[in-house]
């Protein structure tokens, strides 16, 4: 097995329905962009309220992945 080199990154994602769904909607569009995606970690929740009632969810989440070789 070889060593491995990581980076971090953070995004937000948000969704009107659920948290899940707030980091899924964060992860699915992260992976449009970086590739070898291999966890992540939420580290803040928030959400809107309108009318007295939640709106929309949002969360942060930080996605690590593993940097390319370059031989």
């Amino acid at each position: 097995m070889s060593d491995h080199v990581y980076k971090k990154v953070e995004v937000v994602g948000s969704a009107t329905d659920s948290l899940e769904h707030a980091i899924e909607n964060a992860v699915e569009r992260a992976g449009k962009t970086l590739r070898n995606m291999r966890w992540f970690e939420v580290d803040e929740i928030r959400g809107h309220i309108a009318d007295g009632k939640v709106d929309h969810w949002q969360v942060g989440v930080k996605i690590g992945f593993t940097l390319d070789d370059h031989n």
